[in-house]
Order: C-alpha cells, then sequence, then structure tokens
C-alpha cells in the first residue's frame, strides 16, 4: 500500500469507526523534462524570491495567508491541524443518498479506507448496510489542507471514498446546444434505432477494467523506442505542417451505412479482440508513487 494520508475515523451519529485513508489512484503519465532546444541541457523550475531574485531553499518556503496588502500570517503544518482537529481527522457522515442520484461528473479523486485497530466490525457493518441499501454515504473530509465533500461507497470488501466537485465547481451546460428526446425531430427512423442497439448488443461484454490500457502512451513508448535505436536522441523537429488535428469541411454522414457497415465487419470478425500490447521494449522510465 502507498503511504497513509492519515489516520483517523468514519463519524455518523454515535458510531466512531478507526480507518486509515489512502490514495487509490496513481498517475501513469510519461515523465517528459524541459530542455534548451540549444545543448539540451535540462530547464528546472526554481523558486524565486520576488524581492531579491534569488532561489529560495525549499526548507525556507512557508505557508502565508495575505489578511491585507503585504501584510501575512504564517501557518506550519500544524496549525491546519489545530485549526480544527476533529475535521482533519474524521470522515464526517451528514447524510446517506440513493447512489444513482449522484451524476458521474461531481466524482472526482478515489481514495481507500482500511479500519484501524478495533475498526473492523464498524466498518464491515457500515459496508454491509450500505450495500443492502443501495446507498452512499455524504461526508465532509480534510485532506491536506483542504474540505472535500465525499461519498462513502461500497465496492466488494472495500469501503471507497470518492472526493466529490461542489456543485459551484461543476459548469452548467444549459446554454449547450444538445438535442431534444425527440427523435423524429432528427429524421431518426425505427430501422437505423433497432440497427444501433443491435450493434450496441453485439459490443456489449462485462466490464473487465485490467484489459483496457492507454494505448496512446503505448505508441508514443514504442516511437521513442525506435528513435532510440535510430540514434535519433538529440534532435528537435519541427512540427509537420500536415500535423494531425486540421479539420476539414462539413460532410453529410448516412448514418445508416454506417452502421450497416459496422455490423457488417463485427460479424465477419466476432468480437472485438483485446487491445494489444506493445512489441517494443520500453524504455527506462520513473516509477509513479
Amino acid at each position: 500500500m502507498p503511504r497513509a494520508l492519515w489516520k483517523g475515523a468514519i463519524a455518523f451519529s454515535l458510531v466512531h469507526i478507526p480507518v486509515t485513508l489512502y490514495p487509490a489512484a496513481t498517475a501513469s503519465e510519461l515523465d517528459f523534462k524541459m530542455l534548451d532546444r540549444r545543448d539540451f541541457a535540462p530547464v528546472g523550475y526554481q523558486r524565486i524570491n520576488k524581492r531579491s531574485g534569488e532561489a529560495v531553499p525549499a526548507e525556507d518556503i512557508v505557508k502565508g495567508y495575505e489578511y491585507e496588502d503585504d501584510q501575512y500570517v504564517v501557518m506550519a503544518n500544524e496549525d491546519f491541524r489545530a485549526a480544527n482537529a476533529k475535521a482533519t481527522q474524521t470522515v464526517d457522515i451528514f447524510a446517506f443518498v440513493e447512489a444513482a442520484e449522484i451524476p458521474p461528473y461531481h466524482f472526482e479523486t478515489p481514495y481507500y479506507l482500511e479500519p484501524a485497530k478495533r475498526g473492523a466490525k464498524g466498518y464491515a457493518l457500515l459496508r454491509e448496510v450500505l450495500r443492502r441499501k443501495g446507498r452512499v454515504a455524504l461526508a465532509n473530509v480534510v485532506i491536506r489542507t483542504r474540505q472535500h465533500l465525499a461519498a462513502l461507497l461500497p465496492v466488494g470488501r472495500m469501503l471507497l471514498l470518492n472526493t466529490l466537485r461542489f456543485a459551484d465547481e461543476i459548469r452548467a451546460y444549459d446554454e449547450a446546444n444538445l438535442p431534444g428526446d425527440d427523435l423524429a425531430a432528427f429524421d431518426v427512423s425505427d430501422r437505423e434505432l433497432a440497427m444501433a442497439e443491435r450493434l450496441v448488443d453485439d459490443m456489449a461484454e462485462p466490464w473487465r477494467p485490467a484489459e483496457y490500457r492507454d494505448t496512446y502512451r503505448e505508441d508514443l513508448l514504442a516511437l521513442i523506442a525506435r528513435k532510440v535505436k535510430a540514434g535519433e536522441t538529440r534532435v528537435v523537429a519541427e512540427p509537420a505542417a500536415e500535423e494531425a488535428g486540421a479539420e476539414g469541411g462539413a460532410e453529410v454522414v448516412d448514418l445508416m451505412a454506417l452502421l450497416k457497415r459496422s455490423l457488417e465487419a463485427r460479424g465477419d470478425k466476432g468480437k472485438a479482440p483485446p487491445p494489444r500490447k506493445s512489441a517494443e521494449r520500453e524504455p527506462r522510465r520513473k516509477r509513479s508513487s
């Protein structure tokens, strides 16, 4: 398991369940360094004192809140905890809602909750009640220095804590030009609808997350491996004029023909093959924590 973010408790009404909070996600982005194209020297990031213009060592950097122009209150890590010790160590449940009521765009970052010493019974009880009722717990939780709205969901044997975006963090889509529910207004025929449903049924499969991978990342790694093999390790190429992304003119789409061809193609090939594995050996890269 990764390093614990904090140890505290899940609390609702008079129930108190000791838990440990762990990050559940890890980044898998490629680590590209910024280089000076003239000599390929790495370009670093520096924290600069805006008055002296000199670099500031990490140990001399503190957090400050500007309460008036150029007047600051310095905050240490202990101060963030002391402001509300209970909030920084508690998943404070205040309501239980139907799982389907939360729109997907509110979900933000997942975290694992593990029962701490003497917490297994309460943990198992809460997990089972949520599962049987089909509900999720809404809670307030402070992670690092920010309070989050969060949802507790039973996932297998795990109680997953997923932070949620507040309503004012979601952009309204009222002004988006979206098609209405009347398919006849868009000349969608019953035959097209039936064929689309058939295609969806034909492509249906169980959720297998281990088989879904970032194929673009694999293609980048394969390209990097070919460049290394060919000795193209110090060449900076200008973007090609015909680089992908240029949009062409509008086309009239024959939806029926596309659906028919899709079904015919699947009839010839059967189920889509699983995502391919990269044939090239990956160059050495930094591990994600």
